[in-house]
């Protein structure tokens, strides 16, 4: 667990950040993608969700959040493939690796993408991605964020990470073998 005055204060540089001209332009990132990761400790997790309760809720805040919980995004692809009911049973009669074999068929970073996209983008508009530890292993970030690249390119994404991000690979719970993604920065 990290030093909760530390975490705090950089809470406050991230507040700060999200709102500044040159984050939400993506000014000064060479051409790339205007991708960031928020790395913390996953023992601070509750700690990080009250302040993106307090975050979205901030009506003085110098841009528009758009929270998308990737937990909730993958479940509510369950819904749609009318799967939710059935994957308790799926999971006790065939074993986790088969339910996460049949997952991954249309739980893709493809499906996730068409419900994170929203029309038209917006200046001033932020995709802040959170639930990216509820969300393993149905969903990798590094995956999802390849996908994402094409179609949210005009606008900033914050992604909420509980592990390392060492600018050439996203390690999540500081357990997991590290997954190349380069073409990220960090936020703060």
């Amino acid at each position: 667990m990290a030093n909760v005055s530390v975490l705090n204060e950089r809470l406050d540089s991230l507040r700060a950040l999200i709102q500044s001209e040159g984050f939400l332009t993506g000014d000064g990132l060479s051409n790339e993608v205007n991708i960031r990761v928020f790395c913390y400790d996953p023992a601070d997790e509750m700690t990080v969700q009250h302040f993106i309760g307090q975050l979205i809720t901030d009506q003085s805040l110098n841009c528009h959040l758009l929270e998308r919980n990737l937990y909730r995004t993958f479940l509510s692809i369950c819904e749609d493939m009318g799967v939710e009911d059935e994957i308790p049973a799926m999971e006790e009669e065939e074993g986790s690796e088969y339910l996460l074999e049949q997952l991954r068929t249309f739980a893709t970073p493809t499906a996730f993408v068409e419900k994170l996209q929203y029309s038209p983008h917006e200046k001033g508009d932020v995709l802040l991605l959170t639930g990216v530890g509820d969300v393993f292993p149905f969903m990798r970030v590094h995956a999802l964020l390849e996908a994402l690249q094409p179609k949210f390119s005009d606008i900033p994404i914050l992604v909420m990470y509980p592990g390392t991000f060492d600018k050439s690979a996203l390690r999540l719970f500081y357990r997991l073998t590290p997954n190349a993604y380069y073409r990220a920065f960090t936020a703060i």
